[in-house]
């Protein structure tokens, strides 16, 4: 895990002192090492800072160029295939100077080009510079693990691991992007390639850019997509097969990821996924360290007695943290550290943790991604019971009682987006549960900003799968939207501001291939039960006593915080206490009275503070 920045320009760069600058805004992503590296005809600018995992050396430091010295990359991440790839080429006559996975990309790109992503099996962001041809090759991995801004303009692209780094160019636009911030109302944060600041992008996961220095011009491209299923597997009725697979691509993929030239550890909450990670990799290392996080005062969060269970099971090196109070101080610091707000305050506790972990290890692997591959959160069993008891009703009757619950019903009001739902087209629709601001109150909170266009729903409805199976449609909508936007963006920013380079084994592109092709919705959830063939793999592999019904999300008392004391006084002063919000004072004023008695508006009244305390770190303007 790493930090890259970068600019290629049609003419030669002359102030070259923020790519530096900006490289170093990165030292979190990578304290181990610095580099930089300009073409002999200054078009074109590599930074990196390093956070070693592979070969400590300096032979793998970065910006690397390869022997014939025509070629020059910067990387984050990890191939967790290089070994295969680099036999292979080796095979085809290439020579290494490192141990490196980041020398195999400059082998593979040398041998298949553009192709190469093909084989790379990995999470990973890059960008590479051909001087034979002056193009400049950046590609992001498919589930979206690792990030990768860039704001192109008039002569030249630039590009880094984190804004904050974009940022430290003095000429960067510090606007913010209007259809950005409605989408961060209404979702919680801004999905595919839109970026919260006016100019910048993000290249979207599973995706890849070019950019000709000779022509000026620039090609993105989807470089893979998630697979159709396999109709021959959704009628198939015996899972045994299944069940089979699953537990020989997950041993494998979690065997690959334990591979690292520093200490790697296992975050094990005690739940379906990251317990499963724990077993497959008992298999593969002969002495494996779990590590489970207490947060002393708030018993409902503890999840110590069922890791306990696992790592007894499994004669794991087992150690417990406790965390540290959840300061209200803390906010400043992953605004600032967040770089593109996102709303969830699980990234204070996930802060935390990695904080913890970080004392004892340099990589850890997680469970992320089960719950989108194998339908494991408790909305799909809700919205399968809203399909089956309510699908035969006209939608015209059900649109009209939906409509009714936004008219009567308070903001805030238990229930309320459910009862949106209702309107939901079940052929086709996806409802958005989890609502931060709907239409009419986003209306109302943008008051002071005149005439202002809400064009989050239509972004979002351009963004849902097309597919006439409901749960297909779900996951594949959160796998694209929720876990690459909110999830994945939560693990990468508060594990690299502690130096720390989290794994998901159940996110290796032959394991969402698998779930997503093979596996069919009968055996992922129903209306009363989920998750079903990832908790068969637990029958077979876990102790008999485990929980497989617990499901426990990572998360803070907010609501609880919000009611008096330091956070309740934080909020209001940095909503109410300054003339430069963006936000209607008034929306406000009833957000937190509505809050203090009882309505469910912690996540939005945490979505405001986040943002204005961004917007006022980085001096962002309307």
């Amino acid at each position: 895990m790493c930090g890259i920045i970068g600019i290629a320009s049609l003419s030669p760069v002359s102030e070259r002192g923020w790519l530096a600058h900006g490289r170093d805004a990165l030292r979190h992503r990578g304290p181990d090492a610095a580099g930089e590296w300009w073409s002999a005809d200054a078009c074109v600018g590599l930074g990196h800072r390093r956070l070693a995992i592979i070969d400590l050396s300096a032979s793998a430091h970065q910006p690397m160029q390869d022997a014939r010295g025509d070629l020059c990359i910067v990387f984050n991440g990890e191939i967790y295939n290089y070994i295969d790839l680099r036999g292979e080429l080796a095979a085809k006559g290439h020579t290494f100077r490192s141990q490196s996975d980041t020398e195999v990309i400059l082998a593979a790109y040398r041998e298949w080009g553009k192709d190469c992503l093909e084989r790379l099996n990995g999470a990973f962001a890059f960008a590479l510079y051909d001087c034979r041809q002056r193009l400049l090759f950046m590609a992001r991995d498919r589930a979206g693990e690792k990030p990768l801004f860039y704001a192109p303009a008039q002569g030249d692209l630039r590009f880094a691991s984190e804004l904050k780094g974009l940022m430290a160019d003095p000429g960067l636009a510090r606007r913010v992007d209007a259809q950005a911030l409605d989408c961060y109302l209404a979702m919680g944060y801004v999905p595919g390639e839109r970026c919260m600041l006016q100019g910048v992008k993000k290249l979207p996961p599973a995706h890849a850019l070019l950019f000709d220095l000779r022509s000026g011009q620039t090609r993105l491209w989807r470089y893979w997509q998630l697979p159709e299923p396999n109709p021959a597997a959704v009628s198939q009725a015996d899972a045994a097969p299944l069940l089979n697979d699953l537990e020989a691509l997950l041993e494998d993929a979690v065997r690959r990821q334990l591979v690292a030239d520093v200490p790697v550890g296992i975050l094990l909450s005690g739940g379906v996924d990251s317990s499963l990670i724990a077993a497959m990799a008992a298999r593969a290392a002969p002495r494996v360290k779990t590590f489970t996080i207490r947060f002393p005062g708030y018993g409902q969060y503890d999840e110590t007695e069922h890791a306990r269970l696992i790592a007894r099971h499994f004669g794991t090196e087992h150690v417990e943290l406790a965390a540290a109070e959840s300061s209200v101080d803390l906010l400043p610091l992953v605004a600032r550290g967040f770089d593109e707000p996102m709303v969830d305050s699980s990234m204070i506790p996930t802060y935390l943790v990695s904080r913890l972990v970080r004392e004892h290890c340099t990589v850890a692997l997680g469970g992320d991604g089960g719950d989108e591959l194998f339908a494991g959160y408790p909305h799909y069993n809700r919205l399968l019971w809203l399909q089956q008891r309510f699908g035969a009703v006209p939608l015209r009757l059900r649109q009209a009682a939906a409509h009714a619950a936004l008219a009567l019903l308070p903001p805030g009001f238990k229930g309320r987006n459910w009862l949106q739902a209702l309107g939901t087209d079940f052929g086709t629709g996806v409802p958005l549960i989890f609502s931060l601001f709907d239409r009419g109150m986003r209306r109302r909170l943008m008051a002071p900003q005149r005439n202002w266009k809400l064009a989050a729903e239509d972004i979002r409805t351009a963004r849902i799968p097309k597919s006439a199976d409901l749960l297909q449609r779900a996951t594949r909508m959160d796998f694209g939207n929720y876990l690459a936007e909110d999830i994945l963006v939560k693990v990468d920013r508060a594990s690299m501001l502690n130096s720390l380079e989290v794994r998901a084994p159940l996110l290796d592109h032959r394991l969402i291939e698998f779930a997503y092709r093979e596996v069919p919705s009968r055996l992922k959830a129903t209306s009363d039960s989920r998750k079903i063939l990832l908790k068969m793999l637990a029958r077979r592999v876990l102790p008999p006593e485990f929980d497989q019904q617990r499901k426990q999300g990572f998360s803070i008392p907010l609501a609880s915080w919000l009611r008096s004391g330091p956070w309740k006084t934080f909020f209001r002063e940095t909503l109410l206490g300054s003339d430069s919000t963006l936000f209607s004072r008034q929306a406000v004023s009833e957000l937190l009275a509505g809050q203090a008695k009882g309505r469910l508006h912690g996540e939005r009244l945490f979505a405001l503070v986040l943002f204005e305390l961004w917007r006022r770190e980085y001096r962002i303007s309307m």
